[in-house]
């Protein structure tokens, strides 16, 4: 029998501000209830709201694994966090651009709490911090919900997927699980305020596995391609 080892949470000894933008941060009990009522809230807006529709629910493994999509507005990370039930809802992470979700206390402490969101920085990302993004994923059995176009479309086209997936999954069994969400767009494009009542469908793919892939730039980028031509084929005709 393994023997019991305790080990201290990853955030131990934090500020509480910093926390909230840490990459190392766990879920408290008070985080987990105020994530639980957000989903509750959440899943309940889109059935009513946008009339969500959702297939291939099934594909869906147990964690750690990775949903990707495409994305072309706030309301892609939303939708993807509120069809996750039980063990996976509560290890879900959505990784949201820090400048965007993380710029001032009040909304970092809405993505942290609510959407439990971990902080990519556009464009001056670490090396050491896409390495903690993977050891967690792997150690911890975690959900992450990743957009690896990078940025929202404006034109509603979907753009080429970047390499940083391949960085978190290539050489391991981590599977990825391709999504797509249709209407999105219409419903909420980035130059408007406030989303409009326009339905919303997403498909889930069967699961992608990269253990084959060599975790180097060029493995990376034929991650990125194999996702990419994924979500694609979930788009509809």
């Amino acid at each position: 029998m393994k023997e019991f080892e305790l080990r201290p949470a990853r955030d131990h000894g934090l500020p509480a501000e910093q926390r909230l933008r840490s990459l190392s941060r766990e879920r408290g009990l008070g985080s987990v209830l105020v994530g639980g009522a957000w989903r509750a809230l959440l899943r309940t807006y889109l059935a009513a709201f946008h009339r969500l529709e959702v297939t291939g629910r099934e594909n869906l493994p147990p964690a750690p694994f990775v949903l990707v999509a495409n994305h072309a507005s706030h309301l892609d990370a939303l939708t993807l966090s509120a069809v996750l039930r039980g063990d996976a809802a509560r290890r879900a992470h959505a990784l949201a651009a820090g400048d965007t979700f993380f710029g001032s206390t009040l909304s970092s402490a809405f993505a942290a709490y609510a959407v439990n969101a971990l902080p990519v920085w556009r464009k001056k990302t670490r090396a050491s911090e896409i390495a903690t993004l993977r050891e967690r994923l792997i150690e911890d059995r975690l959900v992450y919900i990743l957009f690896p176009e990078g940025t929202r479309c404006r034109d509603g086209a979907m753009a080429r997927f970047q390499p940083g997936i391949g960085a978190l999954v290539a050489g391991t069994q981590v599977p990825v699980v391709p999504c797509f969400l249709d209407g999105a767009f219409a419903a909420w494009p980035p130059q408007r305020r406030f989303p409009a009542p326009r339905r919303l469908r997403l498909r889930i793919g069967a699961p992608l596995r990269f253990e084959d892939c060599a975790a180097s730039r060029q493995g990376w980028e034929d991650v990125a391609a194999r996702c990419e031509a994924a979500v694609r084929g979930l788009a509809p005709a």
